[in-house]
């Protein structure tokens, strides 16, 4: 098992179980406790959960937002299968709205390599985007980020969004389902998604498995509205056929 594979199962398993002791976390993964510390202390630096004797526990109350450092381990490989999908859906030339978020943070390094204009939404795609030289054209928003998500939110990224229009924008999902459309967990959040799907042609969503029939504290768009969803085959097929019954395309990877 991978380091980054060894993370995301020990953050996964702190934060379904509220806690675990280095002895669990050492069963589950079949690495030495002394490996497992050393996990334990890495992941508590990136605020992914908290270092206590013997374990560690989840930082995460019920019904808050995951941080961002925790969704960065979870279900890597399902959320690079469905970035490459998205991104394969958008052509050369377009321009492409980026939202916040780890599955578009997946999108935005396969993007770089594109003949695209990209707006990012997120300090981290901002920044993936600006550091390496690549294909892309990168345009910079204004806004406010969010502490520890680097998401931009606000009057100016309201703004910037106002006075431009897309070809496509790429949203990123806390939650979506037919019933209760596409949430967001913040209100500011919600805003900016819901004025970036007003300024695209198509709205793309990016949501693994996990996020359909989820809903989260804040409403952003009936599904309906939304052109396409790309998930992966852990997505529950009754909510899958729902959201086809409500004229949006899904596809799973």
């Amino acid at each position: 098992m991978s380091n980054a594979d060894r993370h995301g199962l020990i953050a996964k398993a702190v934060r379904d179980s509220g806690g675990a002791t280095v002895q669990e976390l050492a069963e589950l993964t079949g690495a030495s406790e002394m490996t497992i510390r050393r996990d334990l202390d890495t992941l508590a630096a990136q605020g992914v959960l908290e270092r206590v004797r013997g374990g560690a526990r989840t930082l995460l109350l019920r019904g808050e937002e995951p941080p961002f450092a925790l969704r960065a381990h979870e279900a890597v490989a399902a959320k690079q299968r469905i970035a490459a999908e998205i991104v394969a859906l958008v052509a050369d030339g377009e321009s492409v709205l980026l939202d916040s978020g780890t599955t578009c943070l997946e999108a935005a390094r396969l993007l770089r390599e594109r003949p695209v204009t990209v707006m990012p939404l997120s300090l981290q795609a901002i920044h993936l985007l600006g550091e390496t030289p690549g294909r892309a054209t990168l345009v910079v928003p204004g806004g406010q980020p969010r502490a520890a998500e680097g998401a931009l939110t606000g009057p100016l990224t309201l703004a910037s969004l106002a006075a431009l229009r897309f070809d496509t924008a790429i949203i990123g999902c806390c939650g979506l389902s037919a019933a209760d459309g596409l949430t967001a967990y913040d209100l500011d959040d919600a805003s900016v998604k819901k004025a970036g799907i007003a300024s695209a042609r198509r709205a793309i969503v990016a949501a693994d498995g996990s996020k359909l029939g989820h809903t989260a504290y804040a409403h952003v768009t009936p599904a309906g509205l939304l052109h396409t969803v790309v998930t992966d085959a852990t997505a529950p097929a009754d909510e899958v056929a729902a959201l086809e019954t409500a004229g949006t395309l899904v596809k799973t990877v």
